[in-house]
């Protein structure tokens, strides 16, 4: 579920609480979380909903007025209409984690173990070292140029550096990305061992 980030900042002020898509299924579950740019938005319920009964207010609700919201509910005429209702916005964990760059053997050898599993089911081999070490001397480069660097698919790519990403070890910029303080450590570790 994309969110624009003019409704996300609603829904962290308090002023959106709701949202409505036409969906064959939800991408979204009562009780789960959405990971956004500003944080978790934790997702309070999922349900389907008759298009006529939406009101006004429901629409004020969801960040809109009842004909814009109709009109974009009704361009698509497969699936149902689901009112999702959000609560408040949470850190995202990988915020801190990333910055935790005090890592010690125990910590080492659990990301060093995630590393030889990402590069161990990888279709073109290991990437993992490769990567950071990249992205270590390139920060803020355009995510295009690295990929062409690496004869890769800039969405081959950037789903790699999501991977390290949800490992705490990247930071996301417009354009390029860096090493976090973590991954900077665990690439200094790994460079002094050999």
């Amino acid at each position: 579920m994309l969110l624009r980030r003019a409704i996300l900042d609603k829904i962290a002020s308090g002023d959106v609480d709701l949202a409505f898509r036409r969906w064959k299924r939800p991408t979204v579950s009562s009780g789960g979380t959405l990971r956004t740019q500003l944080g978790m938005v934790r997702i309070e319920s999922v349900e389907v909903v008759d298009i006529e009964t939406i009101d006004e207010d429901e629409a004020n609700r969801a960040g809109t007025d009842l004909d814009d919201l109709l009109s974009m509910l009704s361009a698509k005429t497969e699936g149902e209409v689901y009112r999702v209702r959000f609560g408040r916005v949470l850190a995202d964990p990988r915020v801190a984690l990333r910055e935790d760059d005090d890592l010690d053997a125990a910590a080492v050898a659990g990301l060093v173990g995630r590393l030889d599993r990402l590069d161990q089911v990888s279709k073109r081999g290991p990437w993992t070292r490769e990567t950071l070490g990249l992205l270590a001397d390139n920060p803020h480069v355009r995510a295009q140029d690295l990929a062409d660097g690496l004869g890769l698919e800039k969405e081959v790519f950037k789903n790699d550096v999501r991977k390290l990403k949800e490992l705490g070890l990247t930071i996301s910029h417009s354009p390029g990305y860096e090493l976090s303080p973590r991954g900077r450590a665990l690439l200094e570790t790994l460079e002094s061992q050999g």
